[in-house]
């Protein structure tokens, strides 16, 4: 008997041949690897990636594709959270790498990473574009062969005088700090929004100009649907 809570196997193999199919997305935070540049503020992607996977209930650790990574589930919507472990100006390997293996086309990968054109704590979405002078964007364009993917770039604010590299390998002033925390926040925020609509809405809902404080204003209520996390 194929009987099972009033339900037949049959109707229920039905059921789900209705749903759609699963979609994968690639979510990637830059930075550069090692203990010396945790922190720092060319690994703000990074950190968002990390509050991201916090959010989900997950942990991005496991080692593969030169990257470290991670696997989560919104509704249809599966989603691979990935930390390339080969240094900034390299991260396009395991970012290839990985859309390669999952057969993820570029219009289903958004990349994170600072902005020293962007004021510290500001947030800007972008569908697709140049690399805008960022090595770790300029790679994954060269290894992809495309640039018509996502990016979400979180403001880190210009060096006041002194040499840029210096300045993205350091660790945030103190008077950043409060800033870029409700920044990573924003960002998960628009990440899910991005994941469970798309990129347009996303850029419409958390492009707006910062206030004094940090935060977006004249935002308005960001459209989500219910987060459905793997058990």
């Amino acid at each position: 008997m194929d009987e099972t809570f009033g339900y037949t196997f049959r109707e229920v193999l039905a059921e789900k041949a209705q749903l759609p199919p699963a979609t994968h997305r690639l979510i990637v935070g830059l930075g550069n690897p090692g203990a010396a540049y945790d922190l720092t503020r060319h690994n703000v992607g990074f950190m968002a990636l990390d509050a991201l996977a916090e959010r989900l209930g997950v942990s991005v650790r496991r080692k593969a594709f030169n990257a470290l990574a991670a696997e989560a589930s919104i509704g249809q919507n599966k989603l691979i959270l990935l930390k390339p472990q080969q240094y900034m100006n390299r991260s396009g390997h395991a970012v290839a790498t990985a859309a390669g293996y999952y057969k993820i086309p570029a219009q289903d990968i958004i990349v994170v990473l600072d902005d020293m054109a962007l004021p510290t704590g500001q947030i800007r979405l972008r569908a697709k574009g140049s690399a805008g002078g960022h090595n770790g964007l300029k790679d994954i364009i060269a290894r992809l062969g495309t640039d018509a993917f996502a990016r979400l770039r979180i403001g880190i604010g210009q060096a006041d005088g002194g040499d840029a590299s210096d300045y993205v390998l350091s660790r945030f002033d103190p008077q950043q700090r409060s800033a870029i925390e409700q920044a990573v926040s924003r960002c998960v925020e628009a990440l899910l929004c991005w994941v469970e609509h798309d990129i347009e809405t996303a850029m419409n809902h958390f492009n707006s100009k910062a206030d004094a404080n940090g935060q977006n204003a004249n935002r308005g209520d960001v459209p989500r649907n219910k987060t459905e996390q793997n058990p």
